[in-house]
């Protein structure tokens, strides 16, 4: 496990609460979220350098080469992670109203609050400008997509949804020489509807396909202590001791409030083997159901499992 002190740490939440500003409604939507301003250049050296993870500026350092406990990115110099600009993700779905099985396309233009026609320029994240989260909204289902650059300008990836209903869309990206963004948006799709899935105990196994992952944590799952949280993968009862990286890492795991208003990306810790254990850090500072969605890459294939872990106050 990583050792951090980080000053803020009882005090920051580790999930980004995020505000959404579509009608659930309707699929037009312009979502606007907005990281506040950290300190400029000039404050940041004043009292010596200090550094911050790129996905939670609020995680911050004294000493070079430590990670977040949050996610397990490096921290950066905190002039890499705060430039005191806002930023909004336009969303535009073609067509506007999404129809289940017909195919459609998902388009992102990342702006800045009050400069809206300026190109915003993305800095790549474990190898991908735009990390896009699609997930029915009683998260029985989830997706992960990576809208790719045009010549407009803007980002775009085709997605069809298979199932009407209601889904919720992230946006997870970082403007070059910014911090960490999300943008959120609630869609909903004509067509026959996916029949909701009430999630309430605890899930700590996956099965399919011949593997199984199993999730633990070191403690207690309650909120307000950092946690060592670990994944163990096998295939046809053997251990996978042969994990291929996906997106630069063995493994990637997003973790969805039940509302699904809160949302976390962690990633694995550093570690010389390639399995069967995955490890990262994490902590919780809000009681609730959350679902863990587990991502890794084995054999030439992506396979996705999922859990349900409920934390106590």
């Amino acid at each position: 496990m990583n050792r951090l002190l980080i000053p803020a740490l009882v005090a920051a939440s580790l999930f980004t609460a995020v505000s959404c500003s579509s009608d659930s409604a309707s699929s037009n939507a312009s979502n606007t979220v907005t990281t506040p301003a950290g300190p400029d250049s000039t404050a940041g050296h004043a009292g010596g350098h200090t550094y911050a993870c790129p996905m939670h500026p609020e995680v911050t350092s004294t000493k070079p080469g430590e990670k977040c406990p949050k996610c397990g990115m490096a921290l950066v110099h905190n002039d890499q992670v705060s430039n005191g600009k806002s930023y909004q993700m336009k969303f535009e779905p073609q067509p506007m109203q999404l129809v289940a099985g017909q195919p459609a396309t998902l388009t992102y233009t990342p702006q800045e609050v009050g400069h809206e026609a300026a190109p915003v320029p993305l800095a790549v994240v474990h190898e991908k400008k735009i990390h896009l989260i699609v997930v029915r909204k009683d998260l029985s289902a989830f997706y992960h997509e990576h809208p790719e650059f045009t010549a407009d300008g803007n980002y775009k990836v085709p997605f069809t949804f298979a199932k009407g209903g209601d889904y919720v869309l992230f946006q997870d990206y970082t403007p070059a020489g910014a911090g960490h963004q999300l943008g959120r948006q609630v869609v909903s799709v004509q067509g026959p509807k996916y029949t909701p899935v009430k999630f309430s105990k605890d899930q700590l196994q996956w099965q399919q396909d011949g593997y199984q992952a199993t999730l633990a944590f070191d403690k207690e799952l309650k909120v307000g202590q950092l946690l060592g949280m670990k994944i163990t993968l096998s295939k046809n009862g053997q251990p996978v001791t042969d994990l291929d990286n996906y997106l630069g890492a063995l493994g990637h795991v997003v973790v969805i409030s039940e509302d699904t208003e809160n949302y976390l990306h962690v990633h694995p810790n550093e570690q010389a083997d390639k399995g069967p254990v995955i490890g990262f850090n994490t902590n919780f500072e809000k009681p609730g159901l959350y679902r863990v969605f587990l991502q890794f890459n084995h054999g030439g294939q992506i396979h996705t499992g999922d859990f349900t872990i409920n934390v106590k106050a």
